[in-house]
């Protein structure tokens, strides 16, 4: 089957902020990664930054966001981690004008992109990803301007893992485990890898038009 691209760039304002898009298909995505700290309603979001209290935060099932090793700087470049509970808070995190995309919608981005087997080397940034003796090239083509970035996650006990490794994004899909559905690049792999995330998890957002 030979799939005709449709791709373009633009940038949204959403309130008080303006935001990367890329039209993939049907779908509008952001093309950066979620970097706010207010939720839809102006509620504050709380910042944990040790690992005690982040893990406090999972087990209670509270919701709560940081910066990859706690820096600014790697927020400002690949977008807060979030945990599950900020995620699904009920006040949206989405921007308005925007959603969580579900695991049915994340199905129809990989599909639109050749199926998972492939997509993953699709959406890679150009540059920034890990390489090793034997997997010396991690970065992907980025042919379709969703440059997903490596910005790693932070676990249920509050550890800071697999920067310039990994990336893996929140679906709004709840799945069995006490979390939800995700999808995850690895710089190793050239898929998007469907996975399932304790709450606790800090991982990415992405969002999609509605």
């Amino acid at each position: 089957m030979v799939i005709k691209k449709s791709t373009s760039s633009k940038k949204t304002t959403s309130s008080d902020s303006t935001f990367k898009t890329v039209k993939i298909g049907k779908q509008e995505w952001m093309a950066e990664n979620l970097n706010v700290d207010k939720f839809r309603n102006g509620d504050l979001i709380p910042e944990v930054k040790s690992q005690k209290e982040w893990e406090k935060a999972g087990k209670s099932g509270k919701p709560a966001w940081c910066n990859y090793d706690n820096n600014n700087i790697n927020g400002e470049k690949h977008g807060k981690l979030y945990n599950w509970y900020a995620v699904n808070d009920p006040r949206g995190l989405a921007p308005e004008g925007w959603n969580i995309p579900s695991d049915e919608e994340w199905e129809q981005l990989a599909a639109y992109l050749g199926g998972e087997e492939d997509a993953g080397k699709k959406m890679k940034s150009k540059t920034g990803w890990d390489g090793t003796e034997d997997w010396p090239e991690g970065n992907g083509t980025d042919e379709y301007g969703f440059s997903g970035l490596p910005g790693g996650l932070r676990t249920h006990i509050g550890e800071f893992i697999k920067f310039g490794k990994y990336t893996s994004w929140w679906t709004s899909t709840e799945s069995d485990t006490e979390g939800a559905w995700d999808r995850s690049l690895y710089y190793a792999f050239v898929n998007l890898d469907r996975g399932d995330n304790y709450g606790g998890e800090g991982l990415n957002v992405r969002c999609l038009k509605d």
